[in-house]
């Protein structure tokens, strides 16, 4: 039983025109003596029939066109009820509202399209009190509900308000036709307005139903003045957003006839017309990109900039570079991480061997992005080691296992602030600095960037490049990295900076304090000969072109590799060696000559010469007037032999051997010390003004500093003195105090494995040291026995022999 809004084909305006002489004679339902009436039900759907209002209704039941043509036969007006939902069931208290209005309905009306549709008038509003069956009608019993009466003041003051409100709404809808509001202006009844109103707006169902139900004239119209209001600041603000697209629209038109009127004007004048071109790239380009709203800003400025110029003249050029750098350089491109931790650890597993603090610290970095992905706070590694201990490769592998994209620029060497901020736009051949340059190479916003050698860097009088690196490597800073060619911020904060350097002393301390240190220490033996067999062999014999299994280096070859050919704390030059074995093989395998199928210590002299490395070989004897001290090189430890000689003079002290201030001051206080203990020593005292004493470490071409040779240097002067030997198996490091304290040092492990190299069996070290044994690979640890000492007593005890016997 439903009724819909038609949909009404173009000759339906005189049909509906010519039936509505018709309802004017349907007469009202008449009332018995309790003043209900009775009439046909007449179901709406989706729509509410106020009274006095002509309403064409389309039909699709057959059952109501069948009660609509028995009403409109009988000339009896029905009830209109409003149903409630979308589907209409069968008819009842429950299913319909319960106000609803009298209607007179017209007989119905076939057009051109087959369309039956019917014209309905409201005259009264009705309130349901039953619905019941007859003869296959549904007939409903209702009461009248009159008009309440209202002050024609108040009235008169809605009603003005509520035309104003509808001729506003009107003039700005184009649904609303004139003639309603010229309708309205004839309406002297308040009830009558606010249903006319009410059936004007496009209201809810609901919304028209309660204005249905209001039997207050005064309060309907209050509430379709309130719903007026509403509309028309909607209709408003749609007016206000329909001028700012048409305003838009005008600009563009005018702009693309402006554009064809300046495209004529240069044909005619024989210009270039690719230049024009070009700068509508540049423009679509810029407007296309992601970019910050400064960085877009100052692009459209300068492109707007370059219009007025000259195609061929030089600041035409420049700024075209410098757009074309701002639209290369990825402002929002990200590769997305991998952060599968397994996948990370087989990655460094398979490349590297041991390098365990720098592992831990990239497994822990992608952990930590895993549990909190929003935090773009990137680490900024430094790794600190001896040449050749994989610090760059073990950056190339980090990027691998995160899936980045990797960049490398050295440091060493760079003294320009340029190089890294890069050059004003007002210098010829102005450029970035090479942050960005790499940036614009790798075109991802979060690679791995690695800034090798940060201790080579440089000052002079163009500026210092550590102090332009600290912006870069900043975390709280680098989002908004400023180079002074771009002269808008790039965001830095999604790179993973790593840093490299063999040693902390040249970098200043402000840099340094930006930098997560990782220390790569030097390898043992017997790790170098395992990353020989596992990574460098397999390595050179494929760049070589051999398979495995043509040859096999021997263990002893390995080991004579690394002592007499490699004496290094890396294995860089290990692996060089291995390579010029494997092309040794090479060339053989391709002259057809007899292969060598096992490459043993005997064979190396063959292929790569006699030993380019002569190790110190351990003192024959123990010794009288010299102690074996150690010492740490950027290439890792090494042993420092201190000698030392009394002979007959005036109490001088001679340092020679290139001692630096430092070593020299511990060695005047490691002198002061033994005098003030002389006694206890069995040392003359006379001695000391009777007699000068002389301290020599050899190797006198290779500068020397530091205090850990102190209790070497103490050693040394007690065994001159007195004349009793010092141990050859026994080395030492530590500083000396004027109160025979011995303090903690540096480089511990490489010391260690220097003594380890030499194969000594015994090593003296300060007790405060203790904390670095930690780093002492165990197998080292099992071959010296490692003595803790606090006061230079404990060191001599040690080290000292009288009579062929410690003490």
């Amino acid at each position: 039983m439903n009724l819909m809004w038609p949909q009404f084909p173009a000759d339906f305006g005189g049909v509906m025109t010519r039936r509505l002489a018709e309802l004017q004679v349907v007469e009202n339902a008449s009332e018995d003596e309790t003043g209900l009436i009775e009439g046909l039900l007449l179901p709406l759907n989706g729509m509410v029939l106020f009274p006095h209002m002509l309403t064409p209704l389309l039909l699709d039941d057959s059952r109501v066109a069948r009660a609509l043509d028995v009403a409109a036969g009988a000339g009896e007006t029905m009830i209109a009820v409003a149903q409630r939902g979308d589907e209409l069931g069968e008819p009842g208290m429950d299913t319909l509202f319960s106000i609803g209005t009298e209607a007179a309905v017209g007989k119905m009306v076939y057009t051109n399209d087959g369309i039956m549709t019917v014209l309905a008038q409201g005259r009264r509003r009705v309130q349901i009190l039953d619905i019941f069956s007859d003869n296959g009608w549904f007939r409903v019993k209702a009461r009248p509900l009159g008009e309440e009466e209202v002050s024609s003041t108040s009235a008169e003051a809605l009603m003005r308000t509520a035309l104003d409100l509808f001729e506003q709404c009107v003039q700005l809808n184009p649904g609303l036709p004139e003639e309603a509001y010229v309708y309205a202006l004839n309406i002297d009844a308040p009830g009558w307005l606010a249903d006319l109103l009410a059936s004007s707006l496009q209201l809810s169902l609901e919304k028209r139903q309660t204005y249905l139900e209001m039997v207050n004239p005064v309060a309907r119209l209050e509430g379709i003045s309130a719903d007026l209001a509403a509309e028309l600041n909607l209709l408003n603000l749609e007016d206000e957003i329909q001028q700012r697209v048409q305003m838009g629209l005008d600009q563009s038109q005018r702009e693309v006839y402006l554009r064809e009127r300046l495209q004529a004007i240069e044909d005619e004048l024989g210009e270039s017309m690719p230049w024009v071109a070009e700068l509508e790239e540049l423009r679509t380009r810029v407007t296309h990109l992601p970019f910050p709203e400064e960085t877009e800003k100052r692009a459209l400025q300068e492109i707007e900039r370059l219009k007025r110029l000259q195609p061929l003249s030089p600041e035409a050029g420049i700024l075209r570079t410098y757009l074309e750098w701002l639209t290369e350089l990825p402002w929002t491109e990200q590769t997305v991480d991998n952060l599968d931790l397994a996948h990370a650890e087989q990655i460094l597993e398979q490349r590297h061997h041991g390098l365990s603090k720098a592992k831990d610290r990239i497994l822990e970095y992608i952990a930590v992005q895993r549990l909190a992905p929003r935090v773009r706070r990137q680490p900024i590694l430094c790794f600190v080691g001896p040449p050749g201990t994989g610090k760059t490769s073990l950056g190339q592998s980090i990027a691998d296992a995160l899936e980045r994209k990797f960049i490398r620029i050295s440091l060493g060497g760079i003294r320009d602030e340029a190089e890294i901020r890069g050059h004003r736009r007002t210098y010829v051949g102005a450029m970035p600095g090479r942050i960005l340059q790499a940036m614009r190479r790798v075109g991802t916003q979060n690679p791995l960037f690695m800034l090798d050698e940060i201790d080579k860097l440089g000052q002079d009088f163009r500026g210092d490049p550590s102090s332009a690196l600290l912006e870069v490597l900043d975390p709280e800073q680098n989002h908004a990295f400023s180079d002074h060619y771009l002269e808008v911020p790039y965001d830095l904060s999604h790179v993973m900076f790593i840093t490299t350097a063999n040693t902390l002393e040249p970098i200043p301390p402000a840099l340094e304090d930006r930098l997560e240190v990782i220390d790569f220490p030097g390898y043992v033996e017997e790790e170098k000969i395992l990353i020989a067999r596992k990574y460098l062999i397999p390595k050179q014999m494929e760049e070589n072109g051999l398979s495995s299994g043509e040859f096999m280096l021997t263990r002893d070859a390995l080991q004579a590799m690394v002592r007499e050919y490699t004496w290094e704390a890396g294995v860089r030059n290990l692996e060089r060696v291995i390579g010029t074995v494997c092309r040794k093989i090479a060339r053989r395998k391709v002259q057809q000559k007899d292969q060598l199928k096992r490459v043993t210590s005997r064979s190396l002299p063959r292929l790569l010469g006699p030993p380019e490395i002569t190790p110190r070989e351990p003192e024959a004897a123990d010794m009288q007037g010299a102690a074996i001290g150690l010492a740490w090189t950027e290439s890792g430890g090494e042993m420092l032999l201190v000698e030392a000689l009394a002979v007959e003079g005036k109490g001088n002290l001679e340092l020679t051997g290139q001692m630096g201030e430092v070593m020299q001051e511990s060695a005047q206080a490691a002198l002061t010390y033994i005098r003030s203990r002389a006694k206890k020593l069995h040392i003359n005292p006379t001695d000391f003004e009777k007699k000068d004493l002389h301290i020599h470490v050899p190797e006198g071409a290779i500068p020397k500093d530091g205090p850990s040779a102190g209790i070497t240097m103490a050693v040394a002067l007690v065994s001159a003195l007195t004349g009793n030997a010092v141990s050859k198996e026994i080395a030492m490091t530590g500083e000396i105090t004027l109160r025979g304290l011995v303090l903690p040092v540096g480089g511990v492990r490489e010391k260690v494995l220097a003594a380890h190299r030499l194969c000594l069996s015994e090593v003296i070290l300060p007790q405060k040291n203790k904390k670095d044994l930690v780093d002492i690979p165990a197998s080292v640890k099992r071959r010296l026995r490692i003595h803790l000492v606090s006061h230079m007593d404990e060191v001599l005890v040690l080290a000292m022999k009288k009579n062929g016997s410690r003490g």
